[in-house]
């Protein structure tokens, strides 16, 4: 039984591209980039040649790209850098988020915060808005930083990062927005979209796992989280992964490109499942409907059914999707993202389809079909 995957917001497999550019620099390009020696200085150039690739594909200089070691150290790097530089002041920091971010961000937040400090979360609408009169409120009260996503991971919601970031830059507060689910699927240009800070992620893009970006603009200040080395000019010291920028450039440019043919397709994809699914099973919630929505989640409730036996069923016929975010795997209390924008979630079976580039129209005809009957067969059983 071939496995129909839908879950490309937890995870995609590598491109074929990245996995022979990547294979090629682990056996030609093995020297640490800081060596002083040939092949140190043709590790070096290669960093740097993708680090050139990522400005490009993201509207940056390459001075404000950043390799790190994932969505999550990014975030972590960018919220509790600007954090430190206030302790370092002795100032106490005042850190905003909004209710729907992914946990990488929330518990990032919640600690920043934990021993001093006051973390202001701001409540997000369906439609994926934010009252922008309590955020005009908050940064006047000149917070140490602010961090809202550009697009949500269970709902695919947009969030308006670029009317935020004309906020913050008018009253001079630092913004961060946690990408890792739009490159590839939302316009991303650096230049226009004022942010200071933004993390991305490279298994989300066909990349590798464990490789993210940081961008960091001009002039804005970060404190170390980690010590030992000057590498990526001591932001994130330790010897680089030249293999795994090479990885992550390369997933980057190519989603970049194709993007708009991409997306386009994926939306037609998503929309297809979604009118299935709602045709074929009553009373269907579609989760982030009223909002503007990247192309590639849908997400949704069947009242009546269990989560866990939903998706367990869905597995065994070999279609592979998830009732949220991955990093919540285990937790059995519904998604924090739902419960901060929804009521009635109760005895609610929550399903999150994600596609990507290898979905087909065939396996979303095969997948409506499948859940249309798993549901049947549950609800008379």
């Amino acid at each position: 039984m071939e496995t129909i995957y839908l879950d490309h917001a937890a995870s995609t497999p590598i491109r074929r591209e990245v996995h022979k550019v990547m294979t090629r620099t682990l056996f030609e390009t093995f020297g640490n980039p800081s060596s002083q020696h040939s092949s140190g200085r043709k590790a070096k150039a290669t960093l740097e040649k993708s680090r050139q690739k990522v400005a490009n594909a993201l509207g940056a200089d390459r001075s404000e790209i950043y390799f790190v070691r994932g969505g999550t150290e990014s975030n972590n790097l960018a919220i509790l850098g600007k954090v430190q530089l206030d302790l370092q002041k002795s100032e106490i920091p005042r850190v905003i988020t909004c209710s729907i971010e992914h946990k990488a961000v929330l518990d990032t937040c919640a600690n920043a915060v934990k021993q001093v400090g006051e973390l202001i979360t701001l409540a997000v609408s369906a439609d994926g808005n934010i009252d922008l009169d309590h955020l005009e409120t908050v940064l006047k009260m000149q917070p140490t930083i602010i961090s809202i996503m550009a697009v949500n991971n269970e709902t695919g919601l947009r969030l308006p990062v670029k009317t935020i970031a004309e906020m913050t830059r008018f009253y001079n507060v630092p913004m961060h927005t946690d990408a890792v689910q739009a490159c590839g699927r939302i316009p991303i240009d650096l230049d226009d979209m004022q942010v200071d800070l933004l993390s991305l992620s490279g298994h989300k893009i066909c990349g590798p796992k464990g490789t993210g970006i940081l961008f960091v603009r001009k002039g804005t200040d970060l404190s170390p989280m980690l010590f030992g080395g000057g590498q990526e000019k001591g932001i994130r010291p330790g010897t680089q992964d030249v293999a795994g920028a090479v990885g992550i450039s390369k997933a980057i440019e190519l989603s970049v490109d194709e993007q708009e043919n991409e997306c386009i397709r994926l939306a037609q994809l998503r929309d297809t499942l979604e009118e299935g699914l709602s045709v074929g099973i009553s009373n269907l919630k579609v989760y982030g409907k009223e909002g503007a929505r990247a192309p590639h989640i849908l997400n949704v409730g069947i009242a009546d059914l269990d989560s866990d036996a939903l998706l367990a069923n869905l597995d065994m016929k070999g279609i592979s999707v998830s009732s949220g975010s991955a990093c919540n795997s285990g937790i059995s209390s519904k998604s924090h993202v739902l419960k901060a924008i929804y009521n009635n979630l109760e005895n609610t079976a929550i399903v999150r389809f994600s596609l990507g580039l290898s979905t087909t129209l065939q396996e979303i005809q095969e997948t409506i079909t499948t859940t249309q009957s798993i549901v049947l067969n549950m609800k008379t059983h």
